[in-house]
């Protein structure tokens, strides 16, 4: 049995700190924040997260799948707005599977009471990390209630305390690799109530989106029939959060780019101008341990922007490869098992950065092309007649266990294959044909 510090008790930390737990350590999970369960730490700066199949495996590889499945509501297809609010379906994969919408706050809160269950885990809240000695494992700890500090020694540290971390500050210090990139886009919360009844405004199993090029806006169903809705913008510009300086603003703006959105938001002023506008980073490091004594997790290691939604996914696979790292090396050999995690988790944690950009450039602008939605229909028809052989991007990300690595590289060697098809003359009728079919595999075939 090892004595386990975890700074952080997000999604992440409290996923681990039960994996943990359940193989017999003494597990202490330190929170700079306050219990979510007794205040909301989240208020007006959530975007609704969704599990997908990486998030699946590692709850039911944790036996806490169960708790989590009743505050998730099933999300089958994308729901396009245009500007006339033209609503167009576009279904994740042939067989209609489901990502499953859930509120960050909420699982948060489900994840450390599934903690909080083993008698050999503790939880601190309101403790802030100011330092940590990577080769002895002790952190010490900043009581913000009290202003006390304290010293807790470990024999092992994991960092999941996102992508501020205070451990990742302590790598710094040594040989290390570190980028910090923020996109031109900030974000801000729109919550969208449900109806006086209860019921959603909305379709809820569908990710609705206004897709407007240079900006969007989307939202995500709650249990509550609520949808947690989200506004990305750049930080200036023609388009951007800058230019909306008063109510007047934000009245003529929703006009003209939301205007369908309008009759669901009766306190869209109130809302904007209350809730904070937050930036978006991707934060790249190397090594993501040190030694047998420390290692960072989840967005400590490889922070990225939300389109995707697999930052919570990738997080929670993080935390399964770590088991079953230890599950193969043994609970004795830390130093081996770290070196492992951090070989097999590095390469994916840059993929699905880079894959999480480029899902933004085709939620933001793509879904309303007419060429991109015909891309879809060629890709879901091969996927139909030949499933052994092709598997498309979103469907390797969001409904399998492909390596992100390797779902990126298959996934720009199919942007190649598609790039071609759809230059064929007469695409536009002839999608449906053998020859179109014929060619398509043809370019698979080939290096």
């Amino acid at each position: 049995m090892k004595n386990i510090t975890i700074v952080g008790g997000g999604l992440v930390g409290s996923l681990l700190a039960v994996f943990l737990a359940k193989r017999g350590h003494k597990v202490n999970l330190y929170e700079r924040r306050a219990d979510p369960r007794r205040t909301n730490v989240y208020a007006g700066r959530s975007i609704n997260l969704v599990v997908s199949h990486r998030g699946w495996t590692a709850l039911k590889a944790a036996g806490v799948n169960e708790a989590v499945e009743r505050i998730v509501v099933p999300v089958r297809a994308r729901m396009t707005h245009d500007r006339d609010g033209k609503l167009t379906r576009l279904p994740y994969s042939i067989d209609e599977r489901a990502i499953h919408s859930v509120s960050r706050g909420e699982l948060n809160k489900v994840m450390l009471s599934e903690a909080e269950k083993f008698p050999n885990v503790g939880l601190h809240f309101e403790h802030r990390c100011t330092s940590v000695n990577l080769e002895t494992g002790t952190c010490t700890f900043h009581n913000e209630a009290t202003g006390e500090a304290s010293a807790v020694p470990a024999d092992v540290v994991f960092g999941s305390d996102g992508a501020p971390s205070a451990v990742r500050q302590e790598f710094m210090k040594h040989r290390f690799t570190f980028s910090q990139t923020y996109i031109e886009h900030d974000y801000k919360e729109i919550a969208f109530a449900p109806n006086p009844d209860g019921t959603p405004r909305m379709d809820p199993h569908c990710l609705h989106i206004w897709p407007r090029r240079w900006f969007m806006m989307m939202g995500l169903a709650n249990t509550d029939g609520g949808f947690t809705g989200t506004l990305f913008m750049p930080h200036e510009g023609e388009f951007s959060f800058d230019r909306i300086k008063d109510e007047d603003d934000l009245k003529r703006f929703f006009e003209e780019h939301f205007r369908d959105a309008i009759p669901m938001l009766p306190d869209l002023a109130e809302q904007y101008f209350r809730n904070p506008q937050s930036n978006l980073a991707i934060i790249r490091c190397a090594p993501w341990t040190y030694k047998d004594k420390v290692a960072l997790i989840g967005d400590a290691a490889h922070a990225i922007v939300p389109f995707y939604g697999e930052g919570m996914n990738a997080g929670y696979e993080d935390c399964k490869v770590l088991n079953d790292l230890l599950n193969q090396h043994g609970d004795d050999n830390w130093g081996t098992v770290l070196d492992a995690y951090h070989k097999a988790r590095k390469p994916n944690g840059d993929a699905i950065a880079d894959l999480s950009l480029r899902n933004f450039v085709e939620m933001r602008d793509l879904v309303a092309d007419p060429k991109f939605i015909l891309r879809k229909k060629i890709e879901g028809r091969l996927q139909a007649k030949h499933p052994d052989k092709w598997l498309p991007l979103y469907s390797q990300v969001k409904f399998s266990d492909i390596g992100y690595k390797t779902a990126w590289d298959e996934g720009l060697r199919h942007d190649r294959i598609m790039e071609q098809v759809l230059a064929m003359p007469g695409i536009e009728e002839k999608w449906e044909s053998e020859e179109v079919e014929r060619k398509a595999l043809g370019l698979l075939k080939l290096p």
